[in-house]
């Protein structure tokens, strides 16, 4: 037997990727009822907002970044009245130790503050949510008894955490036009918001809480009077069981009366001031004596620890928290039905001057607009991609049907990944669809191979060749290949996938939707190319014609659909005018069907590069259409000459570097070697070599040339607004904190790129906010640098180029300079007679930022280079901000911020935490890594802040047990006048319908509010004598804590800084650390025997990241 030489060796059997390419070419139908039912399911489940008539919506959860926060739950007890240090030895350390023992635990950061312990059980990552909830209660319903003190029951937080905060509000009174009217107090404000609109916002779907901020909580306020206490021989203790027997009912079951059952009530519900008034508090010689008698009885505000103030107003309001995994984009969609639902039936009154006012519910954070503007970032920049990748490919290829075909298909693509997603639970936000963004080139490529393939066999091809035979041949000639590409790259990206915590939250999804775009380009490529390549290449390139009859018709019902459906007519038009001419084809002149492939090729490259340059405007719009299309069509045209020259040349470059070899492999080492500088830098790169080398001349030059690229975790995102958060000196009060925050939000709102800020002091009553009364927080929301509609596409308004006029807001006032004065620009805006901006459709966006000072249209003032990006603006917010008596703030955003608490503890990117035995410890040594962080060039010494952790004036009573002892005065009874004479204690609560109030009694205020009051504070002996707590105890003024922070039980303070502009995070770190250790080197930073210090933040999502890519980084490499 003779052997089978290599070309009478049978052709080897069909792979699975040859069968598909066969099966989808046989049965264009089936791929075509594939693709409608890709294109119908993928618009269902796309984030963005589309209209799609009655095709129902079901699109995958929307927020704007990745929730990287931990995974926490919250533990919350409220012991009102209490100081810190007492709820820390009471309640936040037995339940951190009690804690401590459940599964899954990573860590348990504890907050001790005035009145409530809050504790944070951080969990590791791949504990799931709910199953930590439930071990948290289970832990808490088991704990033993006396572990907590009698009447102290700690509760869980909600489901959810501080980035669900998406929604924030205020309740304000309005006329019918929307106009503010007031004549509302702030205790009917929070009563509404309480008992209103507080529970029918959290019936909304996906609405974990609603936490209330603001005004004043209404109580029933017993003021009693030692005096006539005294003089009627009554205690305190029996005003209290007095008060709390007067407001009860009962139930007696039923009875039957002539076979009819009547359910029998004893009312006894406290309703008016006169019900507690009235209530008998003892009887002294059959003479009842009464409330009224000992007590002055009123309505009154409670002790607040939190304020809310808008525009230098006092406001109340609320914040809507988003469950923990719902899609934010949809809970605020039913948080917004609700409030339409609600708001016809909010209170209203007439005022005064007959004015109606009622209350509305008005938006201060919106989380929706960035979600739509990131949403529409996006959307714009795949659109900006496709239209690039359809010029390079119609420049390129420089066929006009191929080009459509793989430029038509990329949407395609993109919808399977949106089909991906929403069956995998990959959420939509902006690092998520910068994954498919990131893939269009490779979605682009496979199309290019299959396509340039196909032309190919068609254009060798025997004329009476089987066409379907040639294109299967040419798609199977090159599946393998394609799918082999993309498998390696997609390979290239495992190592995203074992990223883990902060920065697996971050990264996977981008990896999750760049490997779905991956896949789904090959499934295009290999099973929707091919038919549709049957379909549309007819003719081969040697002018040989058949069948044409479908293509072009079709392209031209496209068009009419861009003209009529979205309103792109010019577009739209274009493609109208394509396809006629592409079906007239036959009949025109021989010169004509010649130059007509090029002069469509041409048409088009124009046409899509004025559509590009309309959608990008890269050197903004008031330079122009045409000299922004000059740039674009420079730019592109430029690196298309430069591709076109290396493909021309690479046959003799390749040639070159076959016979130079070892010539040639100088370049990529070099390459390398320059790579390695820029990114590690020179020193870092070149540590290995001998000291006396690196210290020379040449070393040093390259040393400061290339010390080596930054490193951060996360560049920050533009979220439209900011949060300003100084703090306060701990002793400051409520008083003096308002007066601060009110001055700061005035100061604010007076800046013209400020939309409005609204500033919050103290805590939301909400277990997510651990705020004390010396933090501010104030929301500044500023407008865009254009006005734009909800999705943050760019609005064009008639606007006259020629014109001089006074640079004016949206309303037609004249906006004033840095110097406070008016100034002229070159242009003017069109207005109608209420001086609104005219829209007009290709005129001039609406400039909100103050742009720059030209002193040849303002003669005789200085140059100024305007607002031209965020960091201006936040500038101009740390200037407004400057008070007396506040620390500067961190530069920070809504959502970052957030995230920054949730995953160090920290409101700032990066900070110091300081461990020690003790609270005084902590403070010195804190306020000594203060000092010194500010002398470190990479830290903004204005931002470094130390916890003042001993810094809240106290005062003590000391009681003496001897002179109790002597007059028979058990310590307890001492201690219960004490709560109840100057704090009050809570009696009782009244029902009044839905409502509930609380009623409390204690001293009047005269007679509290000064030591020497304190010191007349009546304590009843047994005898029935009353005695002065002056003479039982003793009145100390000290200093202590405002709050007590720990961490898995170790005390800890934190100083927080931050850096200079042009520096990254790890190197910010990496400095500062150096420069405290040569301190403590030096003798100049002293650090006590049990006290340490380790730096926090964000960038510590970098440092692990790195340590875990070094890992897996040259596995990747090695399995392709």
């Amino acid at each position: 037997m003779t052997e089978t030489s290599p070309r009478e060796r049978p052709p080897s059997p069909p792979t699975i990727i040859d069968k598909t390419i066969r099966f989808c070419i046989e049965n264009k139908l089936v791929v075509l009822l594939f693709v409608l039912f890709t294109i119908g399911w993928g618009l269902m489940s796309a984030p963005f907002d589309w209209e799609l008539g009655g095709l129902p919506r079901d699109p995958m959860p929307v927020d704007a970044i990745p929730d990287i926060g931990e995974n926490q739950q919250i533990v919350f007890t409220e012991w009102m009245g209490r100081s810190p240090q007492d709820v820390e030895d009471q309640i936040g350390y037995p339940l951190t130790v009690s804690l401590l023992g459940i599964p899954g635990v990573k860590t348990i950061r504890s907050y001790s503050m005035f009145g409530f312990s809050l504790i944070y059980v951080i969990f590791d990552e791949d504990v799931e949510f709910y199953w930590s909830r439930s071990r948290v209660l289970e832990k808490l319903n088991s704990l033993p008894v006396g572990t907590l003190p009698d009447g102290v029951q700690p509760a869980q937080g909600p489901d959810a955490t501080a980035l669900g905060q998406v929604y924030w509000y205020t309740l304000e009174g309005q006329d019918e036009n929307g106009n503010p009217t007031g004549g509302w107090g702030l205790d009917e404000l929070r009563t509404i918001q309480d008992w209103y609109v507080r529970y029918s916002l959290l019936s909304a779907g996906g609405v974990s809480e609603v936490a209330s901020i603001g005004g004043f909580v209404q109580e029933y306020q017993i003021d009693v009077d030692p005096d006539a206490m005294r003089a009627y021989d009554v205690t305190l203790d029996e005003v209290f069981m007095a008060v709390k027997m007067s407001n009860v009912d009962v139930g007696a079951r039923t009875i039957e009366v002539n076979r009819v059952e009547y359910i029998i009530r004893g009312l006894g519900f406290v309703e008016t001031l006169e019900d507690i008034e009235d209530a008998v508090v003892k009887v002294n010689d059959n003479v009842p004596i009464y409330v009224r008698n000992v007590a002055n009885v009123t309505l009154g505000p409670g002790l607040r620890r939190g304020v809310l103030d808008k525009a230098g107003a006092e406001a109340v309001g609320g914040v809507v928290v988003v469950r923990y995994g719902e899609n934010p984009l949809a809970a605020i969609k039913n948080v917004k039905a609700k409030i339409e639902e609600i708001s016809p039936g909010l209170p209203q009154k007439t005022l005064s001057d007959g004015t109606i006012s009622q209350v509305k519910i008005v938006p201060f954070y919106d989380r929706t607009g960035l979600i739509y503007e990131t949403l529409g970032t996006l959307s714009d920049a795949l659109l900006q991609q496709i239209l690039v990748t359809i010029i390079v490919v119609v420049v390129m290829v420089r066929h006009l049907r191929s080009s459509i075909l793989i430029s038509g298909l990329l949407p395609l693509a993109v919808l399977m990944c949106f089909i991906a997603m929403r069956s995998t639970g990959v959420d939509a936000n902006i690092v998520a669809l910068s994954g498919i963004a990131i893939a269009i080139g490779t979605i682009v490529d496979m199309g290019i191979i299959i396509c340039e393939n196909i032309l190919k066999h068609l254009d060798e091809a025997d004329p009476k060749a089987n066409r379907l035979e040639v294109i299967y041949k040419a798609s199977s000639e090159v599946g393998s290949a394609i799918l082999t590409a993309v498998s390696t790259t997609v390979v290239s990206f495992l190592p995203v996938f074992t990223m883990e915590a902060a920065e697996g939250k971050l990264f996977r999804p981008l990896a999750f939707t760049k490997t779905y775009a991956l896949i789904a380009s090959v499934i295009v490529a290999l099973t929707i190319i091919p038919p549709a390549a049957h379909i549309l290449f007819t003719r081969s390139r040697d002018g040989r014609r058949s069948r044409i009859w479908l293509f072009y018709p079709l392209l031209a019902i496209v068009g009419v659909v861009f003209a009529f459906g979205p309103g792109w007519w010019w577009p739209g038009g274009l493609l109208v005018l394509i396809g006629v001419y592409g079906s007239l084809e036959p009949k025109l002149p021989q010169f004509l069907r010649k130059l007509g492939p090029w002069l469509a090729n041409a048409v088009v490259v124009g046409a899509v590069l004025l559509l590009l340059t309309q959608s990008w405007l890269p050197i903004g719009p008031e330079k122009g259409l045409w000299r922004n299309a000059i740039l674009v069509g420079g730019t592109l045209g430029a690196l298309l000459l430069v591709f076109q020259l290396f493909q021309a040349a690479y046959p003799f470059l390749l040639r070159w570097a076959l016979d130079h070899k070892t010539t040639f492999l100088i370049l990529p080492a070099m390459i390398v070697v320059a790579g390695g500088m820029v990114w590690r830098g020179f020193d870092d790169l070149f540590a290995w070599m001998p000291s006396t080398v690196r210290e020379s001349e040449p070393a040093t030059y390259l040393a400061g040339k290339f010390p080596g690229l930054g490193k951060e975790f996360m560049p920050p995102l533009d979220e439209g607004s900011y949060l300003y958060m100084p703090v306060t000196m701990p002793h400051a009060s409520i008083g003096e904190v308002i007066d601060v925050l009110q001055k700061q939000d005035i100061s604010f709102n007076q800046v013209p790129e400020i939309a409005l800020a609204v500033g919050k002091l103290g805590r939301v009553e909400s277990p997510l906010d651990p705020a004390p009364l010396s933090m501010i927080e104030t929301v500044i929301n500023y407008h865009p640098q254009y006005m734009t509609d909800h999705s943050g596409h760019r609005l064009a308004f008639r606007y006259d180029e020629t014109e001089k006029d006074l640079f004016r807001d949206e309303r037609g006032a004249p906006v004033p300079a840095r110097d406070g004065e008016p100034y002229y620009v070159q242009g003017t805006f069109a207005r109608d007679e209420e001086g609104r901006l005219v829209e007009e459709p290709g005129g001039m966006p609406f400039r909100f930022w103050r742009p720059a000072l030209d002193p040849d249209l303002n003669p005789g003032r200085e140059a100024w280079p305007g607002v031209n990006n965020p960091n201006d603006i936040w500038d101009l917010i740390v200037e407004a901000g400057k008070l007396p008596g506040t620390t500067s703030a961190p530069k920070l955003q809504p959502i970052a911020a957030r995230i920054v608490m949730l995953q160090s503890g920290m409101r700032a990117p990066m900070g110091v935490k300081v461990k020690g035995p003790s609270l005084d410890a902590l403070d010195k040594v804190g306020l000594q890594i203060e000092r010194f962080l500010k002398e470190v060039p990479s830290v903004e010494p204005a931002a470094v802040i130390a916890d003042r952790i001993i810094g809240k004036p106290y005062l003590e009573i000391d009681i003496d047990r001897k002179a109790i002892a002597r007059y028979g005065i058990k310590l307890r009874e001492v201690q219960d006048v004490i709560e109840v004479a100057i704090g009050g204690r809570r009696i009782t609560t009244t029902v009044e319908g839905r409502e509930r109030y609380p009623v409390r009694v204690r001293y009047l205020r005269e007679l509290r509010d000064s030591i020497e009051s304190l010191d007349r504070i009546l304590v009843p002996a047994p005898g029935g004598a009353q005695i002065p707590l002056i003479q039982l105890a003793k009145i100390d003024y000290v200093r202590g804590p405002q709050v007590i922070k720990s961490e898995d039980t170790f005390l800890v303070g934190y100083v927080l800084f931050d850096m200079k502009p042009g520096y990254a995070e790890v190197e910010v770190v990496e400095q500062a650390n150096a420069y405290l250790k040569e301190k403590i080197a030096s003798g100049e930073l002293d650090i006590p025997a049990g006290v340490s210090f380790t730096f926090a933040g964000t960038y510590e999502n970098q440092v692990r990241s790195e340590k875990k890519l070094m890992v897996v980084l040259p596995l990747a490499l090695f399995i392709i």
